[in-house]
């Protein structure tokens, strides 16, 4: 797979010529691009403020401390300069919208590099779906690295639209932007070493690429085998003792905060300089409403800052660790042959980004965005990631099964769940629901079914397409005419988010991108988001829970105790249907 058309012998010269005017530039001999003047600025390496001119040229910071001159100068007296933040592990899909609106969102929050795992769309389109999104993040100025996905799909009992081997994704490895290996969820096959789960390792070893992990609350033996299996990182730590374990035997620890997992304050005693050398942040997943109102990297940031955390130690958490974990060398500090990645803030105390910049071109300034294109993605592979669903019209009949089915209970503010034993029946009474995932890849016509407690819905039907991990339609209703109702509009709008009443619908979310993101802006995506959950809420459902990630999580076969899949009923903890 040829990434670049250029000669060896045209590229060495063409970055010689560049790399003189970079050490002109740097020696004072020639006027910089742009001069942050009487910065004070983080210094991630002695762990202090200092002071002085700050120069770039060619989008590499060339000098600081000496009074340097430039084409543009920019005083930035009282204020504090921080390296562009770094996301250590981020779905970009899980924002619902394309990675130029993702893009918009965050580089007013002071993000400019993310690394994401492109695992959602792969899950639908396979190495198609990594193709789509390497060429949906080409050149934007929130620099996108990738690691590849590990599990596609997520477990073998599940259903996606692809099966990934590492064969598939070996030659994703010579793009310059892929970093490694994303999560490596089957952590019950690393432990077992199985044979395709090691191969994958295996082949990221050899190019020697890191390995992420995904292993919830293993200890002993289990955790021993699965590092020792290759995997460097863990992101799934919900409290002290079992990041402290990983991270006593080596692992990285990527705190998070996200949209569905809230892990930062229980983890905040790794912000200590005992501990911190070995963390990273990161946010997993975002949704639109979480970006737009909460932000990204900064949040974390400032709520570690307002927590106690020294300011300095947040600040190179959110940056300089996850840089090199990744070996991503010119960024994640302000020195010599750096990118010119910054954030400039009012003061630690406040917070408040002022402006950021990329490679020195100023991208945000005071509330202002500066708008950039959409990169180009070929026509025919857009028009695949736009026709990604492949199922027959569906019709109450096909959710009419009474036999006895696992009765899932959901928990209040989380995404584990309780096994209930068993129902044959819809009651609105005993807020029992019908639920059922739609295999709509191949169109195979396969429909697990079981039942639900907790979601509270007393009337109509839900349905999403955004099913972690692979994102087959879910849907729950107090009828089997309601949830064929609400799982068509889904298909119809060829990807998305139904709440249907009475047949009609009543609210709805379009994500015609693999079924998974959308076309509109991010506001557009969230006011409809919003919509459709003030919609399911008065349909009675649990205002203790979220309706539609709720939902999407249910499907997700690694996570206990009872999950459906297009099989049916399993339990995770035992890896068989019930």
């Amino acid at each position: 797979m040829g990434y670049s058309q250029e000669s060896y012998t045209g590229r060495i010269n063409r970055l010689r010529v560049k790399k003189q005017r970079i050490v002109h530039v740097a020696a004072g001999r020639e006027p910089a691009d742009l001069v942050l003047k009487n910065a004070s600025y983080v210094n991630v390496f002695s762990s202090r403020i200092c002071q002085g001119d700050i120069a770039v040229a060619e989008g590499l910071i060339v000098g600081m401390g000496c009074d340097y001159s430039g084409a543009v100068e920019v005083d930035v007296s009282g204020k504090l300069v921080l390296p562009g933040f770094i996301d250590a592990h981020v779905h970009l899909e899980s924002a619902m919208v394309s990675p130029r609106e993702f893009a918009k969102a965050v580089l007013p929050h002071g993000t400019t590099t993310v690394i994401t795992d492109p695992h959602e769309i792969a899950n639908v389109m396979g190495t198609d779906g990594i193709e789509y999104m390497l060429q949906a993040t080409e050149g934007l100025p929130v620099d996108v690295r990738f690691m590849l996905p590990s599990c596609v799909p997520a477990t073998p009992m599940d259903e996606s639209g692809a099966v990934l081997d590492y064969r598939a994704i070996d030659s994703f490895y010579d793009h310059p932007r892929v970093q490694g290996l994303a999560e490596m969820m089957n952590y019950p096959g690393a432990i077992a070493a199985d044979a395709q789960v090691l191969e994958k390792i295996v082949a990221a070893q050899v190019h020697h690429k890191k390995i992420d992990g995904h292993a919830p609350g293993l200890t002993g033996y289990d955790l021993n085998a699965y590092m020792a299996a290759g995997v460097y990182s863990d992101h799934e730590c919900s409290d002290l003792a079992d990041a402290l374990r990983k991270l006593e035997l080596g692992q990285f620890i990527m705190i998070r905060e996200g949209t569905a997992a809230h892990n930062l304050e229980a983890l905040l005693p790794l912000l200590t300089p005992q501990y911190a050398e070995r963390c990273m942040f990161c946010c997993d997943d975002k949704h639109p409403s979480d970006l737009l109102e909460k932000g990204h990297i900064d949040y974390l940031v400032k709520n570690a800052i307002q927590a106690g955390v020294d300011p300095i130690l947040a600040v190179k958490v959110a940056c300089h660790h996850a840089a090199r974990y990744f070996l991503l060398n010119n960024r994640g500090a302000i020195s010599p042959g750096y990118l010119a990645d910054f954030v400039v803030i009012d003061s630690f105390e406040n917070f408040n980004i002022e402006k950021v910049f990329k490679m020195g071109e100023l991208f945000y300034d005071n509330g202002t965005l500066r708008d950039f294109p959409a990169p180009a993605v070929d026509p025919d592979l857009s028009a695949r990631a736009h026709n990604t669903f492949h199922v027959s019209r569906l019709a109450p009949g096909d959710f009419a099964e009474r036999r006895p089915r696992g009765l899932i209970g959901l928990v209040d503010g989380e995404i584990l769940t309780e096994d209930r034993g068993y129902a044959d029946h819809i009651d609105l009474a005993q807020d029992i629901l019908k639920v059922a995932v739609i295999e709509r890849h191949k169109n195979t016509h396969h429909i697990g079914i079981g039942y639900l407690t907790g979601y509270g819905l007393k009337r109509g039907a839900v349905a999403t397409s955004v099913s972690h991990d692979s994102h087959n339609i879910i849907v729950v209703g107090t009828s089997e005419e309601e949830m064929a109702a609400a799982a068509n509009c889904v298909v119809e709008n060829k990807g998305g988010i139904a709440v249907v009443e009475n047949g009609a619908v009543s609210a709805q979310v379009v994500l015609a991108i693999a079924g998974i993101m959308s076309d509109d802006t991010l506001e557009n995506v969230n006011r409809d988001l919003e919509h459709a959950k003030d919609v399911a809420f008065a349909l009675g459902v649990n205002r203790s829970i979220d309706p539609f990630m709720t939902l999407s999580f249910l499907a997700l076969p690694v996570i206990p105790t009872l999950r459906l899949t297009t099989r049916g009923i399993l339990d995770v903890n035992t890896q068989q249907y019930i």
